[in-house]
């Protein structure tokens, strides 16, 4: 719920953001003219050090930038967030994903019940699954031990599991196969059931309300396979199924034994879900207790979020550093590239936790913004990316940050390949910082484009867990200082009410292309 102090940001400091703005800044020369630069912009918590300065700023814009989050008390708004408050203002609902990886004595209430209780119920729950899924006790219809494992979800109930899976496919047991299916075309689960061996499959059914379409269409799917792949038709078949939801009951009227039924809540937003028994993959991928670290990394970022100074605020100064390029310098897209190939999902994730987010155009109280709100996130890994669309950054029309994302040891790696990857990771952010004079324009390098870079001690579960909850919590402030609400994602609604009339026959209430198609393609 916002502070009555807030004030949306058209205020002194945004007037004073603006005028800063329009000074001709160049970063190689703000380096010139102090050597300690490099060390004042920069700052390490969680076993992330972020290395701001080849942004385009100086101390003039810092001390604005944070000016600007004292005088919309981001303070209170970061209080209201931890305790519990109706910060998703929209649906009338908390957003207590920190409250997931909380300690028992941080722990908030809401509606005056501990919430700590029926958390650490779950992730039991979760514990014991996983454990016995691992070890070869939780067992399919004919007795044999699963060792495939298929996640079928969408959205928050896919892209985190997946992603934090494959980054820590390191720490992954060797004789289980983890495969995700998300998308409803049906030549992504009928070319995997095509592999898999029905008796030892398990499938988890991960969905908030237990009626997205794509979700149980899918895993209608694949209870149908298993009827015809195992004897005892769908009785059978239903003993391959766990379910993680907000709606067990539902999860039971499918079919789904009431023990194998995993528990989240409505305070809980889909891309803020990895956190809860959604992120029963991992568990089963690195283990339980891999999966505690992966929370105790998140918890670390939230402490230090909540207790740190502004100008030491890991999350508060990459949420005003974004604030600054895109209300300020203009930009309008942004760019992720972690140089490693572990991390090859991490654009798609922050995409979808950015742009669902703060891709509003109404403020909480309902009125239309009158500035940019929101990124458009984009990225691939590094080197790949420096020979796909790395021209642009350099040579291009368009201002795009870029935020580097490298290990400093990779035990997965070779040392002269890391050695290289890395290399060419420092280079590029250099190259788009420094620039280089030519008098061909055609190989002329105009520079002073900023850049974030951020190394990883190593990609193990606490670091890439506070990583995770770094960004969270930069949305959040930035949503919270262009006063929109970061929680809620009705813009996604309306196509599916229109799907739903295309499947019920209802097209001829549609425009005339969309029947014209309707009528070739459907």
């Amino acid at each position: 719920m916002r502070s009555e102090k807030y004030q949306p940001p058209r205020q002194a400091a945004w007037e004073k953001l603006r005028a800063l703005a329009s000074r001709p800044l160049l970063i190689r020369e703000l380096f010139e003219k102090d050597a300690k630069r490099a060390t004042k912009f920069s700052l390490e918590t969680a076993g992330i050090f972020f290395d701001y300065s080849k942004q385009r700023v100086d101390d003039d814009t810092l001390a604005a930038l944070l000016e600007l989050a004292d005088c919309t008390d981001l303070k209170g708004g970061i209080d209201a967030l931890f305790n519990g408050e109706l910060v998703n203002c929209t649906e009338s609902r908390p957003a207590l994903h920190t409250a997931l990886r909380a300690r028992e004595a941080d722990a908030p209430t809401l509606s005056g019940d501990a919430l700590y209780p029926t958390i650490h119920a779950q992730k039991q729950h979760m514990r014991a699954i996983s454990d016995a899924i691992r070890r070869g006790e939780l067992r399919g219809a004919t007795g044999k031990p699963f060792r495939s494992i298929v996640n079928i979800g969408i959205g928050g109930s896919d892209l985190g599991p997946r992603m934090v899976c494959i980054a820590l496919r390191e720490y992954s047991q060797a004789n289980l196969d983890l495969h995700f299916i998300a998308n409803v075309d049906g030549a992504e689960i009928h070319s995997l059931l095509q592999r898999l061996d029905a008796e030892t499959t398990l499938f988890i059914v991960a969905s908030k309300t237990f009626t997205t379409q794509e979700t149980l269409l899918n895993a209608t799917t694949a209870r149908t396979w298993l009827a015809a792949h195992i004897p005892g038709g769908q009785a059978a078949a239903n003993q391959h199924f766990v379910a993680i939801t907000a709606s067990p009951a539902r999860a039971v009227r499918w079919g789904v034994r009431d023990d194998r039924v995993l528990e989240f809540w409505d305070w809980v937003g889909g891309r803020y879900s990895l956190w809860s028994a959604i992120g029963l993959p991992i568990a089963i991928a690195i283990g339980m207790d891999r999966f505690e670290e992966l929370l105790d990394g998140a918890r670390q970022m939230d402490q230090h979020f909540r207790t740190e100074p502004y100008h030491s605020n890991m999350p508060v100064l990459m949420a005003l550093l974004g604030i600054w390029n895109s209300n300020f310098l203009g930009a309008t897209t942004q760019a992720i590239i972690p140089y490693c190939e572990r991390l090859g999902l991490l654009p798609a994730y922050l995409q979808q936790l950015d742009m669902e987010s703060n891709g509003k155009s109404a403020q909480v109280d309902g009125k239309p913004v009158g500035w940019t709100t929101g990124a458009i996130l984009w990225g691939k890994t590094g080197t790949n990316g420096q020979h796909a669309f790395f021209q642009l950054l350099h040579q291009g029309t368009h201002l795009v940050p870029v935020d580097f994302i490298g290990l400093v040891a990779d035990d997965l790696s070779e040392k002269t390949h890391h050695r290289v990857l890395i290399a060419n990771m420092l280079a590029q952010a250099s190259a788009l910082m420094a620039g280089s004079e030519n008098a061909d324009l055609h190989r002329h390098y105009p520079g002073n484009k900023p850049s974030n870079t951020l190394l990883f001690e190593r990609l193990d579960a606490r670091t890439l867990g506070a990583f995770i909850a770094l960004h969270e919590h930069r949305v959040f402030v930035q949503g919270y200082l262009w006063n929109i609400n970061s929680f809620d994602q009705w813009g996604v609604e309306l196509g599916k009410v229109l799907a739903k009339q295309l499947l019920d026959g209802e097209g001829e209430l549609l425009d005339p292309s969309t029947r014209q198609l309707m009528q070739r393609a459907l």
